[in-house]
């Protein structure tokens, strides 16, 4: 049987999230679990608040939810952030259901 991964977990039809977020990137996406997190690039700079607008737009349309969904709750100034999804529509690999 394998390890339960520990950069998510379900919590009353919230998906919660520790990512490593690596800003200006050639390109967005979901990499993958790395170590205790799952590894996110996006195109934005870590400026002004830019990386995580566009990190919570990310995510919204990875998931399939609006925007208001996603909440950031911890790393609103770092590279690792923990990550708030209400009732996500859609989970991307290498998410799934319990």
């Amino acid at each position: 049987m394998a390890a339960r991964e520990t950069w998510y977990r379900w919590q009353e039809g919230a998906l919660l999230l520790s990512l490593r977020v690596q800003p200006r990137a050639k390109r967005d996406e979901l990499v993958g679990p790395e170590g205790g997190y799952l590894r996110v690039r996006i195109a934005a700079p870590p400026v002004d608040g830019k990386a995580n607008d566009h990190l919570r737009r990310f995510l919204a349309d990875a998931f399939g939810v609006p925007r208001s969904r996603v909440e950031l709750v911890a790393g609103a100034q770092a590279r690792h952030k923990r990550v708030r999804i209400q009732e996500p529509r859609k989970l991307p690999a290498p998410i799934e259901p319990e």
